[in-house]
């Protein structure tokens, strides 16, 4: 049965997450129009309109799959999964097409551990208004600047994975020479078919196989750790 308790909870991390990808995407069109390529520009996708970086599959029926599956059978939600449309970037206008291929990329994780060390900063701000209780007297300011810190490192560093189109992939591919860089760069058709399958559907024909919990346990949970440390609070 249908939970409604969840929903404020829904609602910060639906939010988190608009301004972690919208943001995440815009830094990329920024980063590569600073390199010399004004593609994003051009297609009007330099915003900071969440709306401007929607994809119809990844942003709306994926997740809304997801959220009224899990709300049916479960009454709450575990688990989300999506994605944004990618901001054009024509690797051929940039100065240095390789290496500035590999900044633009590297720009949208860095946005994301920015605002994640933000919103670890903002925390502070929670506590003296007294936002900040345990169990149920959390106040929801206080869940969505920590849901954010969480949206933040997983989508940084899940882009981080060495295989294009994620950021990784072309981060690691403007490291290789040239030929090579080339080479690597023709898995991008067959990307996201290589992360679903690796991360979604290995787990299941695999008992024990669990990439995603041990990431969120052993990488994703460190991470968390050192924001919180770096923005001076304890462990």
């Amino acid at each position: 049965m249908f939970d409604p308790g969840w929903l404020p909870e829904l609602l910060a991390a639906v939010l988190a997450s608009v301004i972690a990808i919208t943001l995440h995407e815009a830094a990329h069109g920024y980063a590569a129009l600073g390199l010399g390529d004004p593609t994003a520009r051009e297609a009007g996708r330099l915003s900071l309109n969440p709306l401007r970086h929607v994809d119809r599959v990844g942003t709306i029926l994926v997740p809304g799959v997801l959220l009224l599956g899990q709300l049916l059978t479960l009454g709450r939600v575990e688990f989300m999964f999506g994605w944004a449309k990618p901001v054009p970037v024509d690797v051929t206008r940039l100065r240095h097409p390789l290496q500035g291929m590999m900044l633009v990329a590297a720009a949208g994780p860095a946005m994301n551990f920015f605002l994640a060390w933000l919103a670890a900063v903002l925390l502070h701000v929670t506590w003296l208004l007294g936002d900040f209780g345990s169990g149920d007297s959390v106040g929801w300011g206080y869940r969505f600047l920590a849901l954010s810190i969480l949206a933040n490192l997983v989508l940084g560093l899940f882009n981080l994975l060495p295989i294009p189109p994620l950021d990784g992939g072309r981060i690691l591919a403007g490291l290789l020479p040239v030929r090579l860089a080339l080479g690597f760069l023709q898995l991008e058709r067959y990307g996201i078919l290589i992360v679903l399958f690796v991360v979604f559907l290995l787990p299941r024909l695999m008992p024990g196989y669990d990439p995603v919990g041990w990431t969120l346990r052993h990488v994703v949970a460190g991470a968390f750790d050192l924001v919180l440390r770096l923005a001076g609070h304890g462990a």
